[in-house]
């Protein structure tokens, strides 16, 4: 290894340089160079004293502090949730032939392929208007048709699915004017449909923009479809889930009852495509022919009830009936199985049966490391309510609710859950609370075990609280997507996540020989 000798005001600062000796940045980052560089580097950054850092952080661990953190208003850190957007094109890559593309700038749509590239660790495509200063004074018409013209000639798309940014909400920008100049223009051919949403990120959160362009789909596509008779089949559609193990999961189950159905949004291999050598544009699995015809379905299932309510309202006015389940943990899976018995007028198959004795053993077997767990977990209303769901059957209490994109009557159906068991009873629904007001009730109040996405690793660090990484996204871990968490191997898979982490960190807290090893068992 040879070194470089840099000359400063105050020390000499060496730094590696040798081009062949490749270290992790885990490694490499505490070695001696950069360490002194680090340390030099804060006179210029105005840092705090490191004992000023210490007695401030101590701070925020206390009630007085707890106090001053909930009484804020008008500031929102680290929130559980997402905007518009980035659920608009999530639902949008489930549709055959689809192209998201997002009405703003560049930088917007670049956040959300990001955020789903990383999450799925799969390459996400969406087209952006590109809309820069001019269109935000101007307007982003020539934007829009230009775009418009350019993605259709490039990639070849059998639907544009078109939502929008703030910036377009902001400057007021007439979509549905938009579109249809487009057209008169030839920018695109009048036949290829382009539904759009108005997804402001402002308001709402993904959830939102997903019902919303879900609903622009549908509108979009069955307009003048709707027939005397129905055709046979059911909807189904499983809100923003981010397991594609789930639609997998869902096929099979429906399969084992020999049901015609159509997914609303098939998104799986969008986001878990194999890798066969030749690339596949697009991936979404729900033909524009089923979606138009879904509204002459028999019924509609929604599995999201807090997240499709305006997709619901829109086969509701068409006359069709919707159901709402949540086929999670037993009891919920139970209720959705019966349902398809009813449905489809089979025995509930024996495969199915015994799944659910083995999840249900599963859970026996284990019932003594959860069973009064205190638990503090976040997500969006619907994931949340599944998770609560399960954790009281097994014997597990919740305790701190925390939900960004909260509403009142999800809030008070949760709390008829919580209030039904004797494990709920200690719960708290914190509804439009953030990761920061969760992390200062985990000091204050603390818990045994933290559910919920990657961003609460920050919440492990600082509270060392054991963590169960469940719901989107998970950027710190690879392949959970693939996973199923409905039905009653979700059920299984779910537990044994929980489980495990109890067991990992115990492990952990008794790992030092001769002091707490009496505890470090082999048999658990």
């Amino acid at each position: 290894m040879t070194e470089n000798t840099e000359n400063t005001n105050k020390e000499n600062i060496v730094i590696a340089s040798d081009p062949h000796e490749v270290q992790d940045h885990f490694d490499l980052f505490q070695t001696d160079p950069y360490q002194k560089l680090f340390e030099y580097k804060r006179q210029f950054e105005g840092a705090h004293s490191k004992e000023e850092i210490t007695e401030v952080g101590e701070w925020t661990k206390t009630w007085d502090y707890r106090e001053k953190n909930f009484a804020r208003e008008a500031l929102t850190i680290n929130p559980a949730k997402a905007c518009q957007p980035l659920g608009a094109l999530f639902l949008a890559a489930g549709f055959e032939g689809t192209l998201p593309y997002s009405h703003g700038s560049q930088g917007c749509v670049a956040y959300f392929r990001t955020h789903l590239t990383r999450n799925y660790k799969e390459p996400f495509q969406a087209v952006s208007s590109s809309m820069t200063e001019d269109a935000a004074v101007f307007g982003g018409y020539k934007n829009l048709a230009d775009g418009l013209a350019n993605c259709y000639t490039l990639y070849k798309p059998k639907m544009i699915a078109l939502c929008t940014t703030c910036m377009a909400e902001v400057i007021g920008d007439d979509l549905s004017a938009f579109v249809e100049n487009a057209k008169h223009e030839e920018a695109i051919p009048q036949e290829i449909p382009v539904p759009f949403a108005h997804t402001p990120s402002f308001v709402g959160s993904h959830v939102t923009g997903y019902d919303n362009m879900l609903k622009a789909i549908l509108g979009n596509l069955t307009k003048g479809k709707k027939a005397e008779t129905t055709n046979g089949k059911y909807n189904f559609n499983l809100g923003f889930d981010p397991y594609v193990g789930n639609i997998r999961e869902l096929k099979r189950i429906l399969n084992l009852f020999e049901l015609d159905y159509t997914i609303l949004s098939d998104n799986a291999d969008a986001f878990d495509a194999p890798n066969t050598g030749e690339l596949e544009m697009y991936n979404g699995k729900t033909t524009l022919e089923e979606a138009g015809d879904s509204i002459n379905a028999e019924g509609s299932f929604f599995f999201q009830k807090y997240t499709t309510p305006k997709s619901q309202a829109f086969f509701k006015e068409a006359g069709q009936e919707t159901f709402n389940f949540r086929p999670f943990g037993i009891r919920g899976t139970d209720e959705f199985i019966t349902k398809l018995s009813e449905i489809s007028g089979k025995e509930v198959p024996q495969q199915l049966i015994e799944e659910r004795g083995r999840a249900v053993d599963a859970m026996t077997d284990s019932q003594a490391w959860i069973h009064g767990k205190r638990v503090a977990l976040y997500g969006d209303p619907d994931h949340v309510f599944g998770l609560v769901n399960f954790l009281l059957e097994l014997g597990a209490e919740p305790v701190h609710i925390v939900v960004s994109n909260s509403n009142n009557k999800f809030e008070k159906e949760l709390q008829a859950v919580l209030d039904a068991s004797i494990y709920g009873q200690k719960a708290t629904i914190w509804g439009k609370k953030d990761l920061w007001h969760l992390r200062s009730l985990m000091f204050t109040e603390p818990v045994d075990l933290l559910i919920g996405n990657s961003y609460g690793k920050y919440l492990w660090r600082d509270t060392e609280t054991p963590f169960v990484r469940i719901g989107y996204p998970i950027f710190d871990r690879h392949h959970m997507h693939r996973y199923e968490t409905l039905g009653y191997r979700g059920a299984f898979n779910l537990h044994n996540w929980i489980v495990n982490t109890i067991l990992d960190e115990l492990d952990r807290k008794t790992i030092i020989p001769g002091k707490t090893d009496i505890s470090f068992d082999l048999i658990r």
